[in-house]
């Protein structure tokens, strides 16, 4: 009964939203919230700005689009200030069609849904209410009533321009209904709808020979022309068609320019001048924002062609590129399984990491610079540290090639491929090696990818997979010493103890003989060596621990095994360094003894509990890593 409950619930807050009265009526409103007579441009810009905006490293994160839209940070904030919020501030910007470019699968689509979700939406709202004429069939913008000559002083008074002039419809209804009376004209609230073709529009191009024009314009009622004896008559007319419906909201133009030109032709008065002509009527002023998408090919044909030359200067177009960020790229398969039915089915941590690993490096070129490999270039752009290059040189990458993520492989691609994994392997889990084999066997089948892109991404999927090598080390690597935990920290006493020794130029006396020693710069050194600490750098490192003690120190707190990230990783990969011979013959014993079996079930139920494995993915991790470090 709870989503009966629901339902009614938003039934009794339409009701309640719902509001009628006359133009004089309106213009009380009008008075106390001014911005009620925002442009569709305005709406859609405070609309997700209202959604809030946060401050990222320089650059802007619109809540609006979070956790729907992954990896586009710099196109939506390219999109939002360079288009809408111009756009919202009625300059020029205005006055022309916002083309989404970009490759299959990169998010056009996805990124026009949520525009018109988010109005649908917004309309529900107090600062994203919509007023319109009442029984107007195009939700007719009331302001429009305003005579031209007192358009100015309505300025004066409300601080609200006007644009636009009444319909051919309403300027009738306005003599025969209401005796040319404005103050007496109904006013009511609308809530934009798709389904109910209210402020949201969507027009598909289909067959030229048989799409009429009237799909766009509205067309004629013959039905109705014996009862009102002509065809210029405006009550004879269906103001039905998508540029008349998307009035007041947005209208989506999907595959624009696979349309017949006959259809681009009325949004060049409409983007310009903000009207269109529509049977035998005066101009129709509409307030829209249309949004159009398409591949970069077809954009590429469509400039090249001069009879298109007066629609070129009223398109505005964005680039769309793919993603390059692996762990937003993860975040995109999440999204993608979590909506399939397929979400029940265990997939192994990192499987989805290394699946994006291997489609970003498709989508990046290959750098300049000598220094730098794809591998690094895919970590820094990730916001991963890597030594010897700061956010300057991310910059500095990102520059090199301004089409950078306008090609590669498509997430729809990976998707199926991981599902054609599940499906295939009918077991409760995945695991990445399983996704990298499927992703390699789908390339053959691939239609748009030539023998020679099928070698570069073979090697790829082959870098994914010594990536995915590490990864499983270290995560066994963790698991085991954990199940060494004392090791552990007798170790990092150990060192802790020649570390301050050394910083303070002290002695070490021994436990057992009580004579005095100097700091063992070995044991140092084995477990520098482990993160990469160069002999010119372990001075530095080891004072850097030292004053960290004694900031914890100060604080009354004990200086535990977890406080220093590098410092834990180093004694992790030293213990483990020792225990490798341990983890061979523990992981790779088919007939483990009693003490193995008791080590690897504490392995496994670390994995299961604390890293996200069930027992099945755990186990084939096992075995995978002990065949590694056997080889």
């Amino acid at each position: 009964m709870d989503i009966l409950k629901k339902i009614e619930t938003y039934r009794e807050e339409e009701q309640r939203l719902k509001w009628e009265g006359t133009f004089a009526d309106y213009l009380d409103i009008l008075k106390e919230k001014p911005y009620v007579a925002q442009s569709a441009h305005s709406r859609v810009y405070n609309m997700i700005k209202d959604a809030g905006i946060e401050d990222v490293n320089g650059s802007k994160h619109y809540r609006f689009f979070s956790h729907k839209l992954f990896g586009l940070e710099e196109a939506l904030e390219r999109l939002v200030e360079e288009y809408f919020h111009p756009s919202a501030k009625r300059l020029d910007v205005r006055k022309r069609i916002l083309l989404l470019m970009g490759p299959v699968s990169g998010g056009k689509s996805t990124l026009v849904t949520i525009l018109k979700r988010g109005l649908e939406a917004y309309s529900h709202t107090d600062r994203g209410a919509i007023y319109a004429i009442k029984g107007c069939p195009m939700h007719e913008d009331p302001l429009h009533l305003i005579p031209h000559h007192l358009r100015e002083d309505f300025f004066d008074e409300y601080g609200i321009r006007v644009e636009g002039n009444l319909s051919p419809l309403n300027m009738m209804r306005l003599e025969e209904e209401y005796g040319g009376q404005i103050e007496n004209v109904l006013v009511e609230r609308i809530f934009f709808s798709e389904d109910k073709r209210t402020g949201i529009g969507t027009f598909s191009p289909s067959d030229p020979k048989s799409q009429d024009i009237a799909d766009l314009t509205g067309s004629i009622d013959f039905s109705t022309i014996a009862e009102f004896g002509s065809e210029s008559d405006p009550r004879a007319y269906r103001f039905d068609g998508e540029l008349n419906k998307a009035n007041r909201g947005m209208m989506e133009f999907q595959e624009m320019l696979k349309c017949d030109e006959k259809f681009l032709w009325h949004l060049l008065s409409l983007t310009q001048e903000g009207n269109f002509k529509a049977g035998r009527f005066a101009l129709i002023s509409a307030d829209e924002l249309i949004v159009a998408h398409t591949n970069e090919t077809e954009y590429r044909s469509f400039i090249s062609n001069k009879k298109n030359e007066a629609l070129h200067s009223r398109i505005i177009v964005m680039p769309v590129p793919y993603n390059l960020k692996v762990s937003e790229e993860e975040h995109i398969y999440t999204k993608m399984i979590r909506e399939s039915d397929v979400a029940n089915v265990h997939i192994a941590p990192h499987t989805l990491r290394v699946a994006a690993m291997f489609t970003i490096l498709t989508r990046l070129k290959e750098p300049k610079k000598n220094d730098i490999d794809l591998v690094k270039k895919m970590r820094l752009y990730d916001g991963e540290s890597v030594e010897g290059f700061n956010p300057i040189d991310v910059e500095e990458l990102k520059k090199e090639y301004p089409d950078e993520g306008m090609s590669g492989i498509d997430p729809r691609y990976v998707i199926n491929r991981i599902s054609s994994t599940i499906i295939r392997k009918e077991v409760p889990a995945i695991n990445a090696l399983d996704v990298l084999r499927s992703l390699k066997e789908g390339l053959d089948q691939h239609p748009s990818i030539s023998s020679e892109e099928r070698e570069k991404f073979l090697n790829y999927i082959s870098i994914a997979r010594k990536e995915y090598d590490e990864i499983a080390k270290k995560e066994v690597q963790k698991a085991f010493v954990y199940s060494y935990e004392e090791s552990a920290k007798t170790l990092m006493d150990n060192y802790l103890d020649n570390v301050e020794a050394y910083c303070n130029k002290n002695k070490l006396r021994d436990p057992l003989t009580g004579e005095e020693m100097n700091p063992d710069e070995k044991l140092m050194r084995s477990i520098e060596e482990q993160i990469g600490i160069s002999e010119n750098a372990k001075k530095a490192f080891r004072e850097e621990i030292l004053i960290r003690i004694s900031a914890y120190a100060r604080k009354g707190k004990r200086f535990e095994y977890n406080s220093h990230e590098r410092l834990r990783e180093a004694i992790q990969k030293k213990l483990f360094a020792d225990l490798k011979d341990v983890v061979k013959i523990t992981t790779s014993t088919k007939t483990p003894d009693e003490q193995q079996l008791k080590k690897i079930n504490e392995v496994v139920a670390r994995l299961v509990d604390e890293h996200g494995y069930n027992s099945t993915s755990a186990n084939e991790l096992l075995r995978y890593v002990g065949s590694l470090l056997n080889r």
